[in-house]
């Protein structure tokens, strides 16, 4: 795992790592450096038999943060990587072009949160109804 870290202080300079376990790694980006990220990720799913768990988000009231799960079966770890989105711009850069898997995820982070995935084909709902409104999003706290 070792390897792995100094790889990515190499690759991504992050803002911090969070060593949880052996089996658990936090790494915070900056948000502009999203698809950077992912292609880096990306790069390594075939050696280390990875792949992208899922995204996540998470209102901190003072900001969004949205959370990047890969698993690495090969070294049996599951590697975050965390981004600060600004609630006053709720936008980062969406990887779905590099891994399609993220489309739908973005999609509902989107419908649930708000926020925007600059770059995605196609930001329409997909857990929400149509007539939904506008603005409100379930998952926001708001107050």
């Amino acid at each position: 795992m070792q390897e792995l870290l100094d790889l990515i202080d190499r690759e991504l300079m992050p803002l911090s790592k969070d060593v949880k376990s052996d089996r658990r790694v936090y790494v915070k980006i900056r948000r502009e450096d999203v698809r950077r990220t992912a292609q880096f990720m990306f790069r390594l799913f075939e050696p280390l038999r990875g792949r992208l768990s899922t995204v996540s988000a998470v209102d901190c009231r003072s900001h969004f943060e949205v959370l990047y799960h890969f698993t690495l079966s090969q070294l049996g770890l599951v590697l975050t990587f965390r981004c600060e989105v600004p609630r006053h711009d709720p936008v980062v850069d969406s990887i779905s072009d590099i891994i399609y898997g993220a489309s739908f995820i973005e999609r509902e982070i989107h419908d649930l949160f708000g926020i925007v995935f600059r770059g995605h084909p196609s930001l329409e709902r997909l857990v929400l109804p149509d007539d939904w409104p506008e603005g409100v999003y379930p998952l926001r706290r708001y107050g």
